[in-house]
Protein backbone atom coordinates (compact mmCIF):
# COMPACT_ATOMS: atom_id res chain seq x y z
CA UNK A 1 0.00 0.00 0.00
CA UNK A 2 3.02 2.53 0.67
CA UNK A 3 4.61 1.70 -2.43
CA UNK A 4 1.17 2.48 -4.24
CA UNK A 5 0.85 6.16 -2.33
CA UNK A 6 4.78 6.45 -3.48
CA UNK A 7 4.42 5.93 -6.75
CA UNK A 8 0.86 7.77 -7.24
CA UNK A 9 2.69 10.95 -5.54
CA UNK A 10 5.69 10.48 -7.84
CA UNK A 11 3.55 10.71 -11.18
CA UNK A 12 1.69 13.34 -9.19
CA UNK A 13 4.86 15.42 -8.70
CA UNK A 14 5.57 14.59 -12.64
CA UNK A 15 2.65 16.14 -13.73
CA UNK A 16 2.92 19.14 -11.81
CA UNK A 17 6.36 19.49 -12.71
CA UNK A 18 5.50 18.86 -16.38
CA UNK A 19 2.65 21.33 -16.62
CA UNK A 20 4.75 23.87 -15.01
CA UNK A 21 7.37 23.73 -17.57
CA UNK A 22 4.54 24.14 -20.18
CA UNK A 23 3.16 27.56 -18.85
CA UNK A 24 4.89 31.18 -18.87
CA UNK A 25 3.76 34.23 -17.53
CA UNK A 26 5.34 37.45 -19.61
CA UNK A 27 5.23 40.54 -19.98
CA UNK A 28 6.15 42.10 -23.46
CA UNK A 29 9.73 42.64 -22.69
CA UNK A 30 9.91 39.86 -20.97
CA UNK A 31 8.65 38.09 -23.70
CA UNK A 32 11.24 40.05 -26.37
CA UNK A 33 14.25 39.03 -23.72
CA UNK A 34 13.13 35.37 -23.83
CA UNK A 35 12.37 34.83 -27.81
CA UNK A 36 15.83 36.78 -28.23
CA UNK A 37 17.83 33.30 -26.35
CA UNK A 38 15.31 31.06 -27.31
CA UNK A 39 13.54 31.71 -30.84
CA UNK A 40 14.22 29.07 -33.67
CA UNK A 41 15.71 31.99 -36.04
CA UNK A 42 18.09 33.85 -32.57
CA UNK A 43 19.38 30.26 -32.31
CA UNK A 44 20.25 29.43 -35.91
CA UNK A 45 21.78 33.21 -36.50
CA UNK A 46 24.18 32.04 -33.41
CA UNK A 47 24.95 28.97 -34.42
CA UNK A 48 25.66 30.61 -37.90
CA UNK A 49 28.22 32.92 -36.24
CA UNK A 50 29.90 30.13 -34.68
CA UNK A 51 30.11 28.59 -38.08
CA UNK A 52 31.77 31.67 -38.98
CA UNK A 53 34.03 31.79 -36.52
CA UNK A 54 35.32 28.29 -37.27
CA UNK A 55 35.64 28.93 -40.89
CA UNK A 56 38.24 32.26 -40.81
CA UNK A 57 40.01 29.62 -38.16
CA UNK A 58 39.97 27.25 -40.81
CA UNK A 59 40.94 30.12 -43.26
CA UNK A 60 43.94 30.78 -41.14
CA UNK A 61 45.40 27.60 -40.56
CA UNK A 62 46.09 27.38 -44.71
CA UNK A 63 48.86 29.49 -43.97
CA UNK A 64 49.97 27.36 -40.72
CA UNK A 65 52.55 24.97 -40.67
CA UNK A 66 51.69 21.27 -41.19
CA UNK A 67 53.11 18.05 -40.00
CA UNK A 68 52.04 14.80 -41.77
CA UNK A 69 53.17 11.79 -41.02
CA UNK A 70 53.15 8.32 -43.30
CA UNK A 71 54.26 4.45 -42.20
CA UNK A 72 54.48 2.23 -45.16
CA UNK A 73 54.85 -1.56 -44.77
CA UNK A 74 55.23 -3.92 -47.29
CA UNK A 75 55.43 -7.49 -47.65
CA UNK A 76 55.73 -9.51 -50.85
CA UNK A 77 54.07 -12.61 -50.92
CA UNK A 78 55.69 -13.42 -54.33
CA UNK A 79 59.15 -11.17 -54.99
CA UNK A 80 59.66 -9.89 -58.46
CA UNK A 81 62.29 -11.47 -60.71
CA UNK A 82 64.49 -9.54 -62.73
CA UNK A 83 66.30 -11.42 -65.81
CA UNK A 84 69.26 -9.93 -67.20
CA UNK A 85 72.33 -11.20 -69.20
CA UNK A 86 75.35 -9.88 -66.84
CA UNK A 87 78.18 -12.82 -68.46
CA UNK A 88 77.10 -11.49 -71.96
CA UNK A 89 77.02 -15.09 -73.49
CA UNK A 90 73.59 -14.27 -74.43
CA UNK A 91 72.34 -16.56 -71.34
CA UNK A 92 69.71 -14.58 -68.94
CA UNK A 93 69.99 -15.35 -65.28
CA UNK A 94 67.31 -14.42 -62.96
CA UNK A 95 68.09 -11.98 -60.03
CA UNK A 96 65.83 -10.87 -56.78
CA UNK A 97 66.22 -7.34 -55.98
CA UNK A 98 65.82 -6.04 -51.99
CA UNK A 99 64.26 -8.10 -49.19
CA UNK A 100 61.00 -9.39 -48.94
CA UNK A 101 59.20 -7.10 -46.22
CA UNK A 102 60.12 -3.31 -45.24
CA UNK A 103 59.04 -0.70 -44.45
CA UNK A 104 59.39 2.98 -44.53
CA UNK A 105 57.93 5.53 -42.46
CA UNK A 106 58.19 9.50 -42.81
CA UNK A 107 57.70 13.62 -41.21
CA UNK A 108 57.17 16.20 -43.59
CA UNK A 109 56.98 20.05 -42.44
CA UNK A 110 55.33 22.20 -45.10
CA UNK A 111 55.15 25.72 -45.11
CA UNK A 112 53.51 28.53 -47.28
CA UNK A 113 55.59 31.39 -47.95
CA UNK A 114 53.59 33.17 -49.95
CA UNK A 115 50.34 32.73 -52.08
CA UNK A 116 48.35 36.03 -52.73
CA UNK A 117 44.89 33.71 -52.51
CA UNK A 118 45.46 33.09 -49.24
CA UNK A 119 45.80 36.49 -48.55
CA UNK A 120 42.23 37.08 -49.93
CA UNK A 121 41.12 34.35 -48.92
CA UNK A 122 42.27 35.58 -45.36
CA UNK A 123 40.33 38.75 -45.65
CA UNK A 124 37.25 37.19 -47.21
CA UNK A 125 36.66 34.84 -43.96
CA UNK A 126 36.69 37.99 -41.72
CA UNK A 127 34.42 39.97 -43.79
CA UNK A 128 32.28 36.80 -43.96
CA UNK A 129 32.63 36.84 -40.13
CA UNK A 130 31.54 39.89 -40.22
CA UNK A 131 28.17 39.60 -41.93
CA UNK A 132 27.03 36.67 -39.78
CA UNK A 133 27.72 38.98 -36.69
CA UNK A 134 25.27 41.50 -38.62
CA UNK A 135 23.01 38.51 -39.81
CA UNK A 136 22.70 37.55 -35.77
CA UNK A 137 22.09 41.55 -35.18
CA UNK A 138 18.95 41.62 -38.62
CA UNK A 139 17.85 38.40 -36.77
CA UNK A 140 17.15 40.06 -33.01
CA UNK A 141 15.40 43.01 -34.90
CA UNK A 142 13.13 41.05 -36.85
CA UNK A 143 12.27 39.03 -33.15
CA UNK A 144 11.76 41.91 -31.47
CA UNK A 145 9.24 43.13 -33.86
CA UNK A 146 7.93 39.55 -34.36
CA UNK A 147 7.01 39.16 -30.89
CA UNK A 148 5.69 42.58 -30.60
CA UNK A 149 2.76 41.78 -33.32
CA UNK A 150 2.14 38.47 -32.40
CA UNK A 151 1.78 39.50 -28.68
CA UNK A 152 -0.38 42.87 -29.38
CA UNK A 153 -2.11 40.09 -31.77
CA UNK A 154 -3.43 38.15 -28.82
CA UNK A 155 -4.01 41.51 -26.65
CA UNK A 156 -6.16 42.31 -29.82
CA UNK A 157 -8.64 39.38 -29.60
CA UNK A 158 -8.85 39.27 -26.33
CA UNK A 159 -9.89 43.05 -26.26
CA UNK A 160 -12.23 42.22 -28.91
CA UNK A 161 -14.14 39.12 -27.33
CA UNK A 162 -14.30 41.07 -24.10
CA UNK A 163 -16.40 43.89 -26.58
CA UNK A 164 -18.43 41.50 -28.09
CA UNK A 165 -19.39 39.57 -24.71
CA UNK A 166 -20.38 43.13 -23.45
CA UNK A 167 -22.26 43.63 -27.06
CA UNK A 168 -23.86 40.47 -26.45
CA UNK A 169 -25.04 41.43 -23.24
CA UNK A 170 -26.85 44.60 -23.78
CA UNK A 171 -28.20 43.20 -27.15
CA UNK A 172 -29.71 40.25 -25.05
CA UNK A 173 -31.24 43.05 -22.91
CA UNK A 174 -32.90 44.44 -25.59
CA UNK A 175 -34.32 41.46 -27.01
CA UNK A 176 -35.64 40.42 -23.80
CA UNK A 177 -37.41 43.60 -24.01
CA UNK A 178 -38.49 43.87 -27.70
CA UNK A 179 -39.94 40.50 -26.60
CA UNK A 180 -41.94 41.73 -24.00
CA UNK A 181 -43.24 44.32 -25.86
CA UNK A 182 -44.03 42.75 -28.76
CA UNK A 183 -46.28 40.09 -26.48
CA UNK A 184 -47.93 42.78 -24.95
CA UNK A 185 -48.82 44.96 -28.91
CA UNK A 186 -46.25 47.85 -28.12
CA UNK A 187 -44.06 46.71 -30.57
CA UNK A 188 -43.66 44.42 -34.05
CA UNK A 189 -42.47 41.13 -34.66
CA UNK A 190 -39.86 43.10 -36.72
CA UNK A 191 -38.15 44.23 -34.08
CA UNK A 192 -37.57 41.31 -32.31
CA UNK A 193 -35.89 39.48 -34.97
CA UNK A 194 -33.86 42.41 -35.97
CA UNK A 195 -32.68 41.64 -32.41
CA UNK A 196 -32.14 38.22 -33.21
CA UNK A 197 -30.10 38.42 -36.55
CA UNK A 198 -27.99 41.11 -33.88
CA UNK A 199 -27.70 37.80 -31.37
CA UNK A 200 -26.60 35.39 -33.80
CA UNK A 201 -23.86 37.60 -35.49
CA UNK A 202 -22.42 38.46 -32.64
CA UNK A 203 -22.09 34.94 -31.14
CA UNK A 204 -20.33 33.78 -34.25
CA UNK A 205 -18.27 36.99 -34.47
CA UNK A 206 -17.30 35.58 -30.81
CA UNK A 207 -16.29 31.59 -31.84
CA UNK A 208 -14.15 33.86 -34.88
CA UNK A 209 -12.54 35.60 -32.26
CA UNK A 210 -11.87 32.39 -29.94
CA UNK A 211 -10.73 30.86 -32.92
CA UNK A 212 -8.18 33.77 -33.95
CA UNK A 213 -6.93 34.33 -30.24
CA UNK A 214 -6.21 30.41 -30.10
CA UNK A 215 -4.18 31.21 -33.61
CA UNK A 216 -2.40 34.05 -32.38
CA UNK A 217 -1.43 31.95 -28.96
CA UNK A 218 0.45 29.42 -30.77
CA UNK A 219 1.52 31.97 -33.41
CA UNK A 220 3.71 34.16 -30.21
CA UNK A 221 4.86 30.52 -29.19
CA UNK A 222 6.42 30.28 -32.65
CA UNK A 223 7.95 33.37 -32.20
CA UNK A 224 9.55 32.55 -28.84
CA UNK A 225 10.60 29.36 -30.25
CA UNK A 226 8.03 27.10 -27.77
CA UNK A 227 5.88 24.32 -28.44
CA UNK A 228 2.85 25.33 -29.79
CA UNK A 229 0.57 24.31 -27.33
CA UNK A 230 2.50 26.13 -24.10
CA UNK A 231 0.05 28.13 -22.30
CA UNK A 232 0.68 31.75 -22.04
CA UNK A 233 -0.16 34.36 -19.57
CA UNK A 234 0.19 37.76 -20.81
CA UNK A 235 0.71 40.55 -17.74
CA UNK A 236 0.31 43.42 -19.88
CA UNK A 237 -2.42 45.15 -21.46
CA UNK A 238 -3.45 46.76 -24.36
CA UNK A 239 -3.86 50.31 -22.70
CA UNK A 240 -0.65 50.02 -20.89
CA UNK A 241 1.01 49.22 -24.04
CA UNK A 242 -0.52 51.79 -26.15
CA UNK A 243 0.95 54.42 -23.09
CA UNK A 244 4.07 52.94 -23.61
CA UNK A 245 4.62 52.68 -27.51
CA UNK A 246 3.18 56.19 -27.34
CA UNK A 247 6.63 58.05 -27.89
CA UNK A 248 6.67 61.41 -30.10
CA UNK A 249 10.31 61.77 -29.59
CA UNK A 250 10.89 58.96 -31.94
CA UNK A 251 9.39 61.38 -35.04
CA UNK A 252 12.67 63.91 -34.30
CA UNK A 253 14.69 61.07 -33.41
CA UNK A 254 18.18 61.65 -36.20
CA UNK A 255 18.56 59.04 -38.67
CA UNK A 256 22.13 58.01 -38.86
CA UNK A 257 22.63 55.75 -41.69
CA UNK A 258 26.06 54.58 -42.06
CA UNK A 259 25.17 52.68 -38.46
CA UNK A 260 21.85 51.10 -39.96
CA UNK A 261 22.35 47.31 -39.74
CA UNK A 262 21.17 46.77 -43.81
CA UNK A 263 23.44 49.57 -45.12
CA UNK A 264 26.16 47.97 -43.05
CA UNK A 265 25.17 44.46 -44.56
CA UNK A 266 25.03 46.20 -48.39
CA UNK A 267 28.66 47.52 -47.66
CA UNK A 268 29.83 43.91 -46.45
CA UNK A 269 28.07 42.48 -49.57
CA UNK A 270 30.37 45.53 -51.74
CA UNK A 271 33.30 44.27 -49.77
CA UNK A 272 32.84 40.55 -50.49
CA UNK A 273 32.46 41.50 -54.52
CA UNK A 274 35.73 43.54 -54.29
CA UNK A 275 37.52 40.48 -52.38
CA UNK A 276 36.36 38.50 -55.42
CA UNK A 277 38.28 41.04 -57.65
CA UNK A 278 41.53 40.69 -55.57
CA UNK A 279 41.39 36.87 -55.68
CA UNK A 280 41.49 36.59 -59.28
CA UNK A 281 43.74 38.98 -59.93
CA UNK A 282 46.15 36.90 -56.90
CA UNK A 283 45.58 34.05 -58.83
CA UNK A 284 48.23 35.26 -61.59
CA UNK A 285 50.96 35.66 -58.85
CA UNK A 286 53.48 33.04 -58.02
CA UNK A 287 53.05 30.36 -55.11
CA UNK A 288 55.56 29.60 -52.90
CA UNK A 289 56.34 26.55 -50.24
CA UNK A 290 58.78 24.97 -48.62
CA UNK A 291 58.81 21.82 -47.29
CA UNK A 292 61.39 19.30 -45.15
CA UNK A 293 61.33 15.16 -44.78
CA UNK A 294 62.70 13.10 -42.20
CA UNK A 295 62.33 9.70 -42.75
CA UNK A 296 64.01 5.59 -42.07
CA UNK A 297 64.00 2.73 -43.83
CA UNK A 298 63.97 -0.96 -42.94
CA UNK A 299 64.25 -4.43 -44.81
CA UNK A 300 64.23 -7.66 -43.96
CA UNK A 301 62.93 -11.10 -45.31
CA UNK A 302 61.25 -11.71 -41.76
CA UNK A 303 58.74 -9.45 -39.92
CA UNK A 304 61.91 -8.47 -37.39
CA UNK A 305 61.32 -4.71 -37.23
CA UNK A 306 60.66 -4.66 -33.43
CA UNK A 307 63.83 -6.24 -32.97
CA UNK A 308 66.86 -4.59 -31.62
CA UNK A 309 69.61 -5.59 -34.15
CA UNK A 310 67.12 -5.00 -37.01
CA UNK A 311 69.32 -1.63 -39.10
CA UNK A 312 67.59 1.26 -40.19
CA UNK A 313 68.65 3.69 -42.82
CA UNK A 314 67.80 7.62 -42.46
CA UNK A 315 67.11 10.23 -45.44
CA UNK A 316 66.22 13.51 -44.95
CA UNK A 317 64.85 15.99 -47.47
CA UNK A 318 65.02 19.86 -47.98
CA UNK A 319 62.92 21.77 -50.98
CA UNK A 320 61.48 24.81 -52.22
CA UNK A 321 57.98 24.90 -54.26
CA UNK A 322 57.30 27.61 -56.42
CA UNK A 323 54.22 27.74 -58.67
CA UNK A 324 54.01 30.41 -61.39
CA UNK A 325 51.19 30.99 -63.32
CA UNK A 326 52.09 31.59 -67.51
CA UNK A 327 49.31 31.37 -69.54
CA UNK A 328 45.61 30.38 -68.78
CA UNK A 329 44.01 30.95 -72.35
CA UNK A 330 42.65 34.28 -71.04
CA UNK A 331 40.50 32.20 -68.74
CA UNK A 332 41.41 34.48 -65.68
CA UNK A 333 41.17 37.61 -67.83
CA UNK A 334 37.72 36.91 -67.81
CA UNK A 335 37.13 35.82 -64.41
CA UNK A 336 38.17 39.04 -63.49
CA UNK A 337 35.88 40.86 -66.07
CA UNK A 338 33.19 39.31 -64.28
CA UNK A 339 34.15 39.87 -60.30
CA UNK A 340 34.31 43.78 -61.83
CA UNK A 341 30.98 43.78 -63.08
CA UNK A 342 29.80 41.96 -60.29
CA UNK A 343 31.31 44.69 -58.12
CA UNK A 344 29.79 47.70 -60.28
CA UNK A 345 26.35 46.06 -59.11
CA UNK A 346 27.24 45.88 -55.68
CA UNK A 347 27.60 49.68 -55.95
CA UNK A 348 24.44 50.43 -57.68
CA UNK A 349 22.70 48.27 -54.54
CA UNK A 350 24.42 50.21 -52.04
CA UNK A 351 23.46 53.51 -53.07
CA UNK A 352 19.66 51.83 -53.91
CA UNK A 353 19.76 50.69 -50.17
CA UNK A 354 21.02 54.24 -48.95
CA UNK A 355 17.61 55.54 -50.71
CA UNK A 356 15.30 53.44 -49.75
CA UNK A 357 16.20 53.36 -46.07
CA UNK A 358 16.36 56.83 -45.82
CA UNK A 359 12.85 56.70 -47.49
CA UNK A 360 11.88 53.91 -45.08
CA UNK A 361 12.76 55.86 -42.19
CA UNK A 362 10.58 58.88 -43.25
CA UNK A 363 7.59 56.61 -44.25
CA UNK A 364 7.97 54.75 -40.68
CA UNK A 365 7.81 57.94 -39.12
CA UNK A 366 4.59 59.42 -40.96
CA UNK A 367 2.70 55.99 -39.74
CA UNK A 368 3.98 56.33 -36.64
CA UNK A 369 2.07 59.84 -36.52
CA UNK A 370 -0.89 58.57 -38.24
CA UNK A 371 -1.62 55.56 -36.07
CA UNK A 372 -1.04 58.24 -32.94
CA UNK A 373 -3.57 60.38 -34.58
CA UNK A 374 -6.31 57.78 -35.61
CA UNK A 375 -6.31 56.58 -32.16
CA UNK A 376 -7.11 60.12 -30.71
CA UNK A 377 -9.64 60.30 -33.40
CA UNK A 378 -11.03 56.71 -32.64
CA UNK A 379 -11.00 57.05 -29.12
CA UNK A 380 -13.44 60.52 -29.79
CA UNK A 381 -15.78 58.86 -32.52
CA UNK A 382 -16.19 56.04 -29.84
CA UNK A 383 -17.09 57.61 -26.81
CA UNK A 384 -19.51 59.28 -29.52
CA UNK A 385 -20.81 56.41 -30.96
CA UNK A 386 -21.64 55.37 -27.26
CA UNK A 387 -23.75 58.42 -26.50
CA UNK A 388 -25.65 57.98 -29.55
CA UNK A 389 -26.12 54.16 -28.85
CA UNK A 390 -27.38 54.51 -25.04
CA UNK A 391 -29.58 57.27 -26.22
CA UNK A 392 -31.24 55.24 -29.11
CA UNK A 393 -31.77 52.23 -26.64
CA UNK A 394 -34.02 54.94 -24.41
CA UNK A 395 -35.60 56.37 -27.16
CA UNK A 396 -36.59 52.91 -28.40
CA UNK A 397 -37.57 51.56 -24.73
CA UNK A 398 -39.92 54.94 -24.63
CA UNK A 399 -41.37 54.14 -28.22
CA UNK A 400 -40.00 57.24 -29.42
CA UNK A 401 -37.67 55.64 -32.06
CA UNK A 402 -37.60 52.88 -34.24
CA UNK A 403 -35.59 49.39 -34.73
CA UNK A 404 -33.87 50.37 -37.53
CA UNK A 405 -32.67 53.93 -35.63
CA UNK A 406 -31.31 51.92 -32.65
CA UNK A 407 -29.55 49.14 -35.16
CA UNK A 408 -27.97 51.72 -37.15
CA UNK A 409 -26.71 53.31 -33.46
CA UNK A 410 -25.58 49.82 -32.64
CA UNK A 411 -23.84 48.84 -35.98
CA UNK A 412 -21.93 52.28 -36.03
CA UNK A 413 -21.07 51.30 -32.61
CA UNK A 414 -19.74 48.20 -33.33
CA UNK A 415 -17.59 49.43 -35.92
CA UNK A 416 -16.37 52.80 -33.70
CA UNK A 417 -15.27 49.50 -31.25
CA UNK A 418 -13.73 47.56 -33.96
CA UNK A 419 -11.75 50.88 -35.42
CA UNK A 420 -11.03 51.49 -31.70
CA UNK A 421 -8.95 48.32 -30.41
CA UNK A 422 -7.17 48.59 -34.04
CA UNK A 423 -5.70 51.83 -33.86
CA UNK A 424 -3.98 50.64 -30.18
CA UNK A 425 -2.69 47.33 -32.42
CA UNK A 426 -1.38 50.42 -34.94
CA UNK A 427 0.33 52.29 -32.36
CA UNK A 428 2.33 49.14 -31.18
CA UNK A 429 2.84 47.85 -34.64
CA UNK A 430 4.23 51.02 -36.19
CA UNK A 431 6.37 51.74 -33.75
CA UNK A 432 8.18 48.62 -33.55
CA UNK A 433 8.36 49.06 -37.41
CA UNK A 434 9.69 52.69 -36.77
CA UNK A 435 12.04 50.67 -34.30
CA UNK A 436 13.70 49.29 -36.56
CA UNK A 437 13.63 51.80 -39.69
CA UNK A 438 15.62 53.94 -37.32
CA UNK A 439 17.99 50.65 -35.98
CA UNK A 440 17.33 51.15 -32.41
CA UNK A 441 19.20 48.14 -31.21
CA UNK A 442 17.13 45.52 -29.34
CA UNK A 443 17.61 45.84 -25.29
Amino acid sequence: MKKYILTLSFFAFSIVVKAQEQSQQLSLDEAIKYALENSYNAIAAKNDSKVAKEIVWETTTIGLPKIDAAVDYQNFLKQPITVADINGDGVDEEFVFGTKQNVNANVTLTQLLFDGSYLVGLQSAKTFLKISEQAEEKTALLTREAVINAYGNILVTEKNIEILKRNKEVNRRILREARAGYENGLSELEDVEQFEIIEGTIENNIRASIRLRDIAYKMLNIALGNPTNTTLTLTDSLESLVLKNTNLNLLVQHFNLNNHIDYRIAENDRETKRLMVQLEKSKSLPRLSVFINYGTQGFSNNFSFFNSTQSWFQSSLLGVSLNVPIFSSFGSKAKTAQAKINLETADIRLQETKQKLNLAAESAKSDYQLSIDNYQTAKKNLNLAERIEKKQQIKFNEGITTSFDLLQAQNQLYTQQNNFVQSMLNIIAKKATLENALNIPVK
